[in-house]
Order: structure tokens, then sequence, then C-alpha cells
């Protein structure tokens, strides 16, 4: 019989172990990151089988399971996923380092000069799901900015993830880091999470990436700081100006390119005077791709195929090939639409009107908003960022893909020769 685990004191012990090898990570040299991250991407290709087979126990338990098709997509590694994270790894190791970068400088008149400096957050728990290639994307990004991590992926993901962070932790070795830099919480007691969320002090910010209910439990619980990584309830909305072409092409990626990842498209806004020229096309190559549409009444009357519309889906992440379609006014409407039932993840307009893309990518408040392109592009690799940890929905710290450089906070070094500052009354 295998002997209960103490949750709270496996966590607090992975906790100080992290802290200490932060430290030691925050002075390390640019070289040495660089080699551990080159060392870990030639590890995982070297052992890639070892990878693919963990994840294909992965698969298998997940699929008996039930899991969700939407979930088993984020869950499976191929060969080229493997090489993937190996190449996003040794993209990273390119990047500049952001740590020690001076931001700013300036003199005051009394001869102190202040320089404001980049160094890194410290130590950060990653609490995510499904996906193993975060495993990768996050402790490539927090050895890059000298962030220690501690990472609790999904049960789903477990065996992927411990063959992952064992090629990361060859690779710190081999740099003459310390392993504790990248840990992986291996029990998959949900105790785990609620025990990093109290961990003040050891950590120094948490960053949930997953659904809602995991999101909302943590922004609830955590005593931790937190960077918000919301629900994707992502929009595409095709102005009357939009070339026709342009606006099935972009929508049919937006929303079926993968229909699992935060960034697709769940609902499609069409002005009024463009719906007869371009929703009939625009329907049937979504559902001759297997999309399921709901519509509003307007929308149902161009296919018997659409079902309609419910005041909920205009707020839902299906996460899955469904998608709702509303007809809008103009852009104002849409802009409104948007900011009242989005999620401040990624929206897009289509449309040649320079002047209508101007008022939506001003006017909708969101993380990331884009002219004539899928919001399938919300990501850090796609953006050059070398990956990234998630999309940060709120407004504190970071916003939009968090790569490398968000993963830095600053100090300010002043230097002086021997300033004294007067006494409050200036005598």
């Amino acid at each position: 019989m295998t002997p209960a685990i103490d949750v709270e004191k496996l966590i607090r012990a992975m906790s100080e172990q992290a802290r200490t090898a932060y430290r030691l990570l925050a002075d390390a040299s640019p070289e040495q990151k660089n080699a551990a991250l080159l060392e870990s991407a030639r590890e995982m290709r070297a052992h890639s089988e070892r990878i693919i087979a963990a994840n294909d126990a992965d698969m298998l338990a997940a699929e008996n399971a039930g899991l969700a098709n939407a979930l088993l997509d984020r869950l499976k590694l191929k060969q080229v996923s493997v090489e993937a994270m190996a190449n996003t790894l040794e993209e990273i190791a390119s990047f500049p380092d952001p740590v020690g970068k001076t931001l700013a400088e300036w003199e005051r008149p009394n001869g102190l000069r202040i320089e404001r400096v980049s160094v890194p957050l410290g130590v950060i728990g990653i609490i995510y799901e499904s996906r193993p290639n975060v495993t990768a994307d996050a402790g490539g990004l927090c050895l890059k900015s000298g962030n220690a991590v501690i990472l609790r992926g999904g049960s789903d993901s477990l065996n992927s993830s411990k063959a992952i962070v064992e090629c990361l932790r060859k690779g710190l070795q081999f740099a003459g880091l310390p392993g504790d830099a990248i840990q992986l919480v291996q029990t998959p007691d949900r105790q785990a999470v609620g025990e990093m969320l109290t961990m003040t002090g050891i950590i120094d910010v948490i960053i949930p990436r997953g659904g809602k209910s995991l999101t909302e439990r943590i922004l609830k619980e955590s005593r931790v700081p937190t960077i918000q990584h919301l629900d994707g309830n992502c929009h595409t909305y095709i102005h009357q100006s939009a070339d026709a072409r342009m606006a099935k092409e972009i929508t049919l990626n937006a929303k079926m390119r993968r229909t699992g990842i935060c960034g697709a498209t769940e609902s499609l806004l069409v002005d009024s005077d463009a719906a007869d020229k371009l929703l009939p096309e625009i329907i049937e190559s979504l559902i001759a791709a297997g999309c399921e549409i709901r519509g509003d009444e307007t929308v149902c009357k161009f296919d018997s195929r659409v079902t309609s519309a419910s005041e909920e889906d205009w707020a839902t992440e299906y996460l899955d090939a469904t998608l709702s379609i509303k007809t809008v006014k103009d852009v104002s409407e849409a802009v409104a639409h948007i900011n009242r039932y989005g999620s401040h993840h990624t929206d897009a307009i289509i449309a040649e009107d320079a002047a209508a893309a101007k008022l939506f990518l001003d006017g909708v408040d969101s993380a990331i908003v884009l002219h004539n392109a899928s919001t399938q592009f919300a990501d850090g690799g796609e953006f050059g960022m070398g990956g990234e940890i998630g999309i940060s929905t709120g407004r504190l710290h970071a916003r939009g893909p968090v790569g490398i450089e968000q993963l830095t906070t600053y100090k300010y070094a002043v230097r002086g020769s021997g300033q004294t500052r007067l006494p409050a009354d200036g005598s």
C-alpha cells in the first residue's frame, strides 16, 4: 500500500527549495542560462520517444476517462510537437537576456544618479491544465528570465510533464545551475493547488492557465499575487467594408484551425448591411468543416441548419466546433457587444475601411486586438516572444502574451557621492 503523501509538507519543501535555487539562478550569467536551454533542447530530441510514450499513456487514460475532444487535442503530443518544444527552447536562448537591463536612467540636481534595472520576479507558481507543451514553454521562459518555477500541470498530463521536466532539469545541471529551479508537482491531489496559493513570502506570483473553474478558484483563494489568464471568449467582427474572400478565410481559420485553444473565435459579429452578401457563404464553409452554428433571428433565416442562439451563447467559450453569430448595426454596436460579453482576451475586425478599423482597435477593451487577421495569432510564439506562459487578461504588471520580458520586474539602483538629505523643515 502506497503511503499517504503529506501535501502541505511537500509543497512547502518544494517552495523552499525553489527559493534557494532562485537566489543562484538570479545571479547566473546569460551564457549559463543559454547553455541550460540548449542542452534541454538536445535532451528533448534525444529522448523524444520516451516523451511520446509517456504522452501515449496519458492519452489512453484520458480517453478511458471520457475527456472531451478539445482537451484531448490539447493533451496530444507527436514527434513534431517534441521538435517544436525543442525549437522554442532554442529560440528563447537566442533572445537578449531580460535581466539586468537598464530600463531608464536620470540624474537629479543634487547629483544622485538613478537607474531602473530589470530583475526576475522570483519564485513563480504556474498552475495549468492538459497542455504538456506548457511545461516546456514555462520552464524555458522562467529559466531565461532568472526565475525559479513550480509547475502544477493537470493530472491528465502528469506522465508527459514528468518526462519533459526531466529534460529541463538535466539542462540546468549541465550548465552548473540548480535543478530545483524547475520543479513539477507530481501528485494529482488537488490540495496541492490550495497549498501553493498560501505560500506567501516564498512563492512570489501565481500564474493560472486553464478553464474558468480553475482561474476563478485561484482568483478567489490565492493569498499570493496572480497574473490572470481568464477564458478566451474571442470575437471576429466583419464590417460592411470587408473583402468577402478575406472574411470567409479568416473566419474559417479563426474558428476551425484549432477549436480548443484560447485564441479560437467563439462569436462572429456581422454588419446587418453586409449580412446578405457575406453570411451565406461563410455559414456554408463553416458547416462543411463540421461547425455547429447558433445565430440570432436574422442569421437563422440564411440556413435551416442554424439553431437559435440564447443570451448565454454570447458569453460562452465553447472550446469546440460551435460558433455563435450575431448581426449588428455598425462598429459601435460591435464594440459595445464585445466589451459586454467578451473576456478581454483577443478580438478581431475584418474591414477595408481604415476609420472603422481604428474605432474598433481603440474601442475594444481586450489584451489583443487585430485588424484583418485571425484571432488564432493570439500566441506569444507568433508574436516573436519565444512562446508564452499564457495570455494575461488583467491590467496589472502584464497584459497579453506573458513572455520573458513580462516575467521580470525592476529595482532602482541609486548612486551618490556622499549626499545626505536635508531635514524636513529645510533648515
